[in-house]
C-alpha cells in the first residue's frame, strides 16, 4: 500500500497533537517523532516536557528544528510512521532564519520547496507522515509585517501540504473532522 500524507489542523490547545499521537498509533507499530521546537524558555521547556510525557517510550524522537528533510530520511529507513511536530514551528525557524536580503516571495519558495522535500522524502520511502500544523489565519490581522508574513505563508504551506495530503483532519475543542473528505462528499475540494 502506498504511504499516506495526513495533515492535522487546529488552533492552540486544540488536541491537535494528541490527535495525531493516537492516530499514529493506530497504524503503525515503528513511529518516528519529529520534534521541531527550538526551547528558549521555561514555558517551552514545560510544553516540550508535557508532549514528552505523553509519547510511548519506543518512539523515536528526532529534534529537528532545521534539515527535517534528513530526519525524515533517516527515520524512514527505521519506522512506518513519521509523526511531524509541528509544520508552523518550523516555518518559524525557517522564516527567522531566513536570509534577509531575500523578498518575501524568494523566502517563500526556499520555504516551500523545504516543504516539499520532506512530503517526497516519506513518499518515495513509503512511509506514512502525519504532519501537525496550527491554523493561524481565522484571527486578526498582525500588527507587524514580519507576523503577516508568517501569517500568510502558514496558510500558504498548510495548503500546499492540504493540496498533497491524502486525509486532513481538522481538530476543534479535541474533536477531529476529516475535513478532505468532507470536501469531496460535497464536490467543493479544490485540492
Amino acid at each position: 500500500m502506498a504511504a499516506k500524507i495526513i495533515l492535522v489542523t487546529g488552533g492552540a490547545r486544540s488536541g491537535k497533537s494528541f490527535f495525531a499521537e493516537e492516530y499514529a498509533k493506530k497504524i503503525g507499530e515503528k513511529i518516528a517523532y519529529i520534534a521541531t521546537a527550538q526551547i528558549y524558555d521555561e514555558e517551552m521547556k514545560l510544553r516540550v516536557e508535557v508532549h514528552k510525557n505523553r509519547r510511548p517510550l519506543n518512539w523515536q524522537t528526532y529534534e529537528s528544528p532545521f534539515h527535517a528533510e534528513v530526519s525524515v530520511q533517516n527515520a524512514s529507513e527505521a519506522h512506518d510512521v513519521i509523526l511531524f511536530d509541528c509544520v508552523t514551528l518550523y516555518l518559524s525557524n525557517l522564516l527567522l532564519s531566513s536570509d534577509t536580503r531575500l523578498n518575501s516571495a524568494e523566502k517563500y519558495n526556499d520555504i516551500a520547496k523545504e516543504f516539499e522535500k520532506i512530503l517526497e522524502t516519506a513518499k518515495k520511502n513509503n512511509t506514512d507522515i502525519i504532519l501537525v500544523t496550527n491554523e493561524v489565519g481565522m484571527g486578526i490581522v498582525p500588527e507587524n509585517a514580519l507576523a503577516r508574513e508568517y501569517r500568510d505563508f502558514a496558510g500558504k504551506i498548510n495548503q500546499l501540504i492540504a493540496a498533497r495530503a491524502d486525509e486532513v483532519y481538522w481538530v476543534i475543542s479535541g474533536i477531529a473532522v476529516d475535513i478532505k473528505k468532507l470536501a469531496a462528499e460535497q464536490g467543493e475540494n479544490n485540492g
